[in-house]
C-alpha cells in the first residue's frame, strides 16, 4: 500500500474529492485505487491564507510497483505496510502476586488494560467512587457547594481528566504504537471514530464516563478485579522492597509489585510516601487564572470570514509568552466551547478548571492563563509544593465568600487593579458560582504582574483577547505535579523495589494521553520482570 502525506483540499471540501485528489498524487486515474484509508486529518488555519484540509491517506491501488520509481522520488509519497501494537504475554509460568495498581486514571486504566491482556489479573484500587456515581458526586457539588473529599473532580474513577476536554493529543515519541492502542481501545469503548483521525483528538466529559466504564468492564472480564472506596493510608515494605499496601479500612492487600498512579492531587498521599522513604523531589509547576471569552471571537480571530461554517469546529488557541521578569505565561487546558468548574478535593478551598463536552458548543471559551512557579518560589522541600498550592486555593475560598463560590473579575480591572463592582457583556460559567473581588489579592504580584504583561501581548496575536469585558476567575493550581518520583530506567522508584510510579502524579507526565502511554510502559516493564523470555519490543 502507498502513504500519502500532506495532502490539501478546501476546508469545506465534497468527500469524494478525496479519493479524486489523491489520484491526481498518484498521476492514476480514480478507478486504479481499489481501497484508501484517512489515516490523520488537520486544519491548517494560518493567518493571511485560504482555510484548507489536511490528509495523510493510505491506498491500495493496482499494479504498485509500476509506482515504485515515483515513490521513491517524491517526498509526500512511501510504501506503507499495517503495523499494530503488541501485547506482551508471558511464555511461562504466572506465579506470585497479582500486581496491585492503585488509581484509575489514565495511566492506571490502561496499566491495568496491559496487565490484564497479558493474564496477570491486575487489583486496581480507587480512593473515590466509580465514574457514574462520581458524577453525582460532582453534579452536587457544583448545584449546592457539597464537597465530597473522596468523590470529587480529581478523585474517582477516571481521574481529573474525567472532567476536562479529554484532549487526546501529545508530543510523546512513541514508535511502539501505545498512542495507536489507547486511542483503538477508547473507540472500541464507544469513543467517537473521529479521535482516529484527528490531528488533535479529543472527546468530551459525558463520552469519558462511558469509556472508563467499558474499559473496566474489560479488564473484569480479563479477570482483574477493581476495588472502588478503597483509600490507601500506607504501603509495606521489607529491605526496600514493597510488599504491600494498608487501606483505611485496615485491610492489608499483599503484593511485590505496586504501580503508584495516585494523580497530581492526592496530597495525603505523597505526604505518607516520604515518611515511608520514598525518594521525591521538587519540581516546577505553574498557577493562574481562568480566562473566558465568546467562543464566536476565537472562531472569528482563527478562522476569519469562515467563522460560523457549519463544518468548522470550536477554535482553539496555544499561546505562550516569556516576559520581562524571565517568567513564562502560557494558555493551558483550553476548553472551547466549554465552561469553567470548581475542581476543589480539600475543604475551604477554590481550585478551577475547565471542561467541554464532546460537541464544544457552549458560548463562551475558557483556559488557564498561568506563571510558572519554582520551588525557590515556596519552601524547597518536596512537599512544600502542596502547602503553596493549598495557601492560595483557601485565598481564593476567602475571596469568593466562603461557600465554594468562586472570586471573578473584569480583565480590564483586573489590569487596572481595581475591584470589579459589575461585570459586562461576558457572563461567567464557574459551577458552583462567582462573588466580584479583586483578583490581585487571589497571587502574589510576582505572578499577576506577568500575567497582565502578557495579556497585552496575547492581545496582538488574538484580537479582543485582552478585551476589559473578559472574565477572569481564580485560582487554577492544579496544572501539574508540584513533585516527582524519583524512578530508574526500568520504570521503579529508585528507593523502593516494586514500585512503580506512573502518570500524572509521577512527575513524568501531563494529560490523558502521555499519562496512559507511561501507564502503558510500566505495565510493559512488570511484564518483562516477570518473565525473561518475553519476546522483545516494547520497552
Amino acid at each position: 500500500m502507498i502513504k500519502i502525506n500532506n495532502m490539501t483540499l478546501p476546508f469545506d471540501h465534497h468527500p469524494d474529492e478525496i479519493k479524486k485528489k489523491a489520484a491526481t498524487k498518484l498521476g492514476i486515474s480514480e478507478d486504479k485505487i481499489l481501497s484508501l484509508k484517512i489515516q490523520r486529518r488537520s486544519l491548517d488555519a494560518r493567518a493571511n491564507r485560504p482555510l484548507l484540509r489536511v490528509y495523510t491517506v493510505v491506498v491500495e491501488v493496482k499494479n504498485q510497483d509500476s509506482l515504485s520509481e515515483q515513490i521513491k522520488k517524491s517526498g509526500n509519497l512511501a510504501s506503507w505496510e499495517e503495523t499494530h501494537y503488541e501485547i506482551p504475554y508471558i511464555s511461562g509460568n504466572k506465579t506470585g502476586h497479582r500486581p496491585l495498581i492503585i488509581g484509575s486514571g489514565p495511566a492506571g486504566l490502561f496499566a491495568g488494560l496491559i496487565l490484564a491482556e497479558a493474564g496477570l489479573e491486575p487489583m486496581i484500587v480507587e480512593r473515590g467512587k466509580p465514574a457514574r456515581e462520581r458524577t453525582k458526586d460532582v453534579s452536587a457539588f457544583w448545584r449546592s457547594g457539597n464537597l465530597n473529599l473522596e468523590s470529587n473532580v480529581q478523585f474517582g474513577e477516571g481521574g481529573a481528566g474525567t472532567f476536562s476536554d479529554g484532549k487526546l493529543g501529545t508530543r510523546v515519541k512513541d514508535k511502539y504504537l501505545r498512542k495507536d492502542k489507547i486511542l483503538q481501545e477508547m473507540v472500541k469503548a464507544g469513543a467517537p471514530q473521529d479521535i482516529l483521525l484527528d490531528n488533535k483528538p479529543h472527546v468530551g466529559t459525558a463520552n469519558l464516563v462511558k469509556i472508563v466504564e467499558n474499559l473496566r468492564k474489560k479488564i473484569e472480564d480479563l479477570g482483574g478485579e477493581y476495588r472502588f472506596e478503597s483509600k490507601v493510608v500506607d504501603i509495606i515494605i521489607e529491605k526496600d522492597q514493597v510488599k504491600g499496601v494498608v487501606l483505611a479500612s485496615g485491610e492489608k492487600i499483599n503484593s511485590s509489585i505496586v504501580v503508584l498512579a495516585i494523580g497530581h492531587s492526592a496530597r495525603d498521599t505523597f505526604t505518607m510516601l516520604k515518611d515511608r522513604g520514598v525518594d521525591l523531589i521538587p519540581k516546577p509547576f505553574s498557577v493562574g487564572l481562568r480566562i473566558e471569552h465568546p467562543q464566536l471571537l476565537i472562531d472569528q480571530n482563527q478562522y476569519g470570514k469562515d467563522a460560523g461554517h457549519s463544518s468548522l469546529s470550536a477554535a482553539e488557541y496555544q499561546l505562550s509568552y516569556r516576559t520581562s521578569s524571565g517568567r513564562t505565561v502560557y494558555s493551558f487546558c483550553m476548553c472551547p466551547g466549554g465552561t469553567v468548574i470548581g475542581a476543589a478535593s480539600e475543604l475551604d478551598t477554590v481550585v478551577t478548571n475547565g471542561m467541554s463536552q464532546y460537541a464544544r458548543d457552549g458560548k463562551n471559551a475558557n483556559s488557564a492563563i498561568v506563571v510558572e512557579v519554582y520551588p525557590s518560589d515556596y519552601e524547597d522541600d518536596p512537599l512544600g509544593g502542596f502547602g503553596y498550592q493549598r495557601k492560595l486555593e483557601q485565598g481564593a475560598f476567602h475571596l469568593g465568600g466562603g461557600n465554594y463560590f468562586a472570586p471573578v473579575q473584569r480583565l480590564g480591572d483586573f489590569v487596572a487593579g481595581k475591584p470589579s463592582s459589575q461585570l459586562g457583556m461576558i457572563k461567567p460559567t464557574y459551577k458552583p458560582g462567582v462573588r466580584l473581588a479583586d483578583l490581585g489579592r487571589a497571587l502574589p504580584d510576582k505572578f499577576t504582574d506577568p500575567i497582565k504583561e502578557a495579556l497585552q501581548v496575547f492581545n496582538k496575536r488574538i484580537k479582543g483577547f485582552a478585551n476589559p469585558d473578559a472574565v477572569l476567575t481564580g485560582v487554577e493550581t492544579r496544572t501539574s505535579s508540584p513533585l516527582r518520583i524519583l524512578r530508574e530506567k526500568d520504570g521503579q522508584s529508585v528507593s523502593v523495589k516494586g514500585i512503580y510510579p506512573v502518570g500524572e502524579g509521577s512527575g513524568y507526565a501531563g494529560g490523558i494521553m502521555s499519562s496512559a502511554i507511561d501507564g502503558i510502559k510500566a505495565a510493559e516493564k512488570v511484564i518483562h520482570s516477570r518473565d525473561e523470555k518475553l519476546r522483545p519490543g516494547g520497552f
